[in-house]
């Protein structure tokens, strides 16, 4: 499994990208500014792309993104957060506004995009790479993730202050594990 930081800010300007990294080629976690300096080749092998929250900084180049892929891919993009989360993009991003609704085009019966709902504590098997939801504590629903690649596993706990239950659930991981952390700069 390769991990590659595409951005880790919580803003834009030189040299800064906001949160989002690459799964091998085709998972997201994020889909920051970073997901900008994807090739277009790269943009296409895109499958899925998890989301730990609603804020901009995490989502903001999901629509522009599979605007960029329409066309060029059959295979729908399937993004996964927890409910709160997605009903947040349905109500915000996604709603004819702001943003075409990719869940009903082309149509209904085969959407470009697709909505898969989260739970803390599920894990999701991605071809041998498993992610669950771990539980954070942010101003918005959140979660972080546990990404598991075999032997060696990463924790990318997103924007999260003092969370006892992120703790817990760190002792039940059994292999051996990095923890990515956002850091916060709250003025």
């Amino acid at each position: 499994m390769q991990i590659k930081v595409l951005g880790c800010s919580g803003g834009i300007g030189l040299g800064l990208r906001t949160t989002s990294m690459l799964i091998d080629d085709d998972i997201l976690i994020d889909a920051g500014s970073g997901v900008g300096d994807l090739t277009m080749d790269q943009l296409l092998l895109i499958d899925h792309i998890f989301i730990t929250h609603s804020h901009l900084d995490h989502i903001a180049f999901i629509p522009l993104l599979l605007d960029t892929v329409m066309g060029f891919r059959v295979k729908p993009v399937t993004v996964h957060a927890t409910r709160e989360t997605l009903a947040a993009l349905r109500q915000h991003i996604f709603n004819w506004t702001i943003w075409p609704d990719f869940n009903v085009i082309p149509d209904n019966n085969a959407p470009f995009m697709q909505y898969s709902e989260l739970s803390l504590g599920v894990t999701s098997d991605m071809n041998g790479r498993k992610i669950t939801a771990l539980p954070v504590n942010h101003v918005v629903p959140a979660v972080g993730y546990h990404i598991e690649g075999g032997e060696y596993s990463l924790v990318y706990t997103g924007d999260t202050t003092v969370c006892d239950e992120l703790w817990v659930a760190l002792t039940k991981i059994h292999n051996n594990f990095l923890v990515l952390r956002k850091v916060l700069n709250l003025f």
